[in-house]
């Protein structure tokens, strides 16, 4: 089934048993509620449901079933192919249902939809614990976790999805379900990886782990023209690296953020970012050789509170902006995707595009590739390329064009890709995403959960009898 908007309507803007708010095309606030974190999304849904508990999640999910309206289900509004809001159909608004609750003696928390990562952090941080949650804090904890979830805590913890224990699932015919290795450990296998294409989760629960309040953490920053040598000797650096040990690289134009030293503002550059989740003296030994390596333009490397950590990047990518992505995992970096990285990011446009490169493995790789829906375990990075563009200016076409060129460079043979980081891309790069074994074993899960499709505004993972007729 293609995702065209219903021509169904409304024939007003109220939902039986519905008391959340709902909010119509006339209504003052209308545009404030479709607006999502990336401002080249421009679509206008009929009602905007905006949910308060789970009986709201089966009202609005009842509602659309009965008059055939497209379903977008907007939790953080994060996802950067604008999934959480369509045309002319429903969005059920999760970003109300905002509780979190810390069990601190078992180490759980347990997190309603509309939580974000910064509301979380500040929930279990009051008792030195943590999850694996993303690099902007004002990422939504569902989608992050239903795609994956890669963040400073993954090497030494694994992805977001890996600590998801349990979750309460509104499914496509409105009734509840509960996932958990128990109670139904097939859905909660979909869950950890899968998206949103098997229900409307109304309640997480993560496993939690103690780490403090602090951790060493900050970035190293290199002359642009320095990343051939520096990322040469990164790689052999990365491959050796304990599990307490990620890292992030960024190719980007440095942004005059007070942290950065204002004689490098505007200045384009590679930046290494590290976080070391252990005792701090062993973090420093670790450390040593790749802050020596060169001659850095400045290191801000420090024992820092895990909270600041966690919003470092927020400033970068603010709500608002036009964003379009291209990514690709590899098993390693080789010299001539290094020298690819290099030339192109000396070639970007935009002071506020950026290419991103995570360090995977760890605790991630040591996980069976078949336990989760999560997938390509094997990859030793994710190469995430992001043009930026604010709105007005003219540079948008130029700045996707340089991030589909630079992919196309990397010669990225492997094909395997990171469900959370594609754009509307095609049903062959969904599949690439998982692998055709595990990619089959998601649509039936679909069939079981979802045979009509409801939930096909995500990456979507569609039933045999769709499929069949082209997704």
């Amino acid at each position: 089934m293609s995702q065209r908007p219903s021509t169904a309507a409304p024939s007003a803007t109220t939902i039986a048993g519905f008391r959340g708010r709902v909010i119509g095309a006339d209504d003052r606030d209308y545009d404030d509620a479709r607006s999502v974190w990336n401002g080249a999304i421009d679509r206008r849904p009929a009602l905007i449901a905006q949910c308060e508990n789970e009986t709201d999640i089966v009202a609005a999910v009842r509602h659309a079933r009965e008059r055939d309206l497209l379903v977008s289900v907007r939790a953080g509004g994060h996802g950067v192919a604008g999934h959480a809001v369509n045309d002319g159909g429903i969005v059920v608004d999760l970003g109300p249902m905002k509780s979190v609750r810390v069990d601190s003696h078992r180490r759980v928390a347990s997190v309603e939809p509309g939580v974000l990562w910064g509301d979380l952090d500040n929930e279990t941080q009051a008792f030195g614990l943590a999850t694996t949650g993303g690099i902007v804090s004002h990422t939504g904890v569902a989608g992050l976790t239903l795609g994956g979830g890669l963040g400073w805590l993954m090497r030494k913890y694994a992805t977001s999805a890996d600590n998801l224990m349990a979750a309460d699932v509104v499914t496509a015919d409105a009734s509840h379900a509960q996932a958990s290795a128990r109670d139904d450990a097939e859905l909660l296998w979909g869950l950890r990886g899968g998206g949103g294409n098997f229900g409307i989760v109304s309640r997480f629960e993560f496993a939690l782990h103690e780490i403090g309040t602090a951790l060493l953490a900050g970035p190293i920053v290199w002359a642009m023209e320095d990343a051939p040598r520096v990322m040469r000797f990164y790689r052999d650096f990365a491959r050796e690296a304990p599990d307490e040990l990620t890292t992030i690289v960024q190719y980007r134009t440095l942004p005059p953020f007070p942290t950065f030293p204002s004689q490098f503002h505007g200045r384009k550059a590679l930046q290494i970012g590290v976080a070391w989740v252990g005792r701090f003296a062993d973090g420093e030994r670790v450390l040593q050789s790749l802050r020596a390596c060169g001659k850095p333009l400045f290191d801000l490397i420090s024992l820092r509170p895990y909270l600041a950590q966690q919003k470092s990047n927020d400033k970068a990518v603010p709500h608002g902006w036009h964003y379009y992505w291209r990514s690709t995992e590899v098993p390693e970096l080789d010299d001539a995707q290094i020298d690819v990285l290099t030339e192109h990011s000396l070639a970007m446009h935009s002071p506020r595009s950026f290419t991103v490169i995570f360090q995977l493995g760890g605790a991630m790789a040591r996980i069976g590739e078949d336990d989760t829906a999560y997938s390509h375990r094997s990859a030793r990075y994710n190469i995430n390329i992001n043009a930026v563009w604010q709105a007005g200016e003219s540079i948008g076409d130029s700045e996707t064009q340089w991030a589909r060129d630079l992919l196309g460079r990397l010669n990225a043979s492997w094909h395997a890709v990171y469900v959370n980081f594609l754009m509307d891309e095609g049903q062959e790069r969904v599949r690439q995403a998982y692998g055709i074994r595990k990619y089959e074993r998601l649509v039936a899960l679909k069939a079981r959960l979802d045979p009509e499709n409801v939930f096909r505004m995500n990456q979507n993972i569609a039933p045999p009898a769709r499929a069949a007729l082209g997704g």
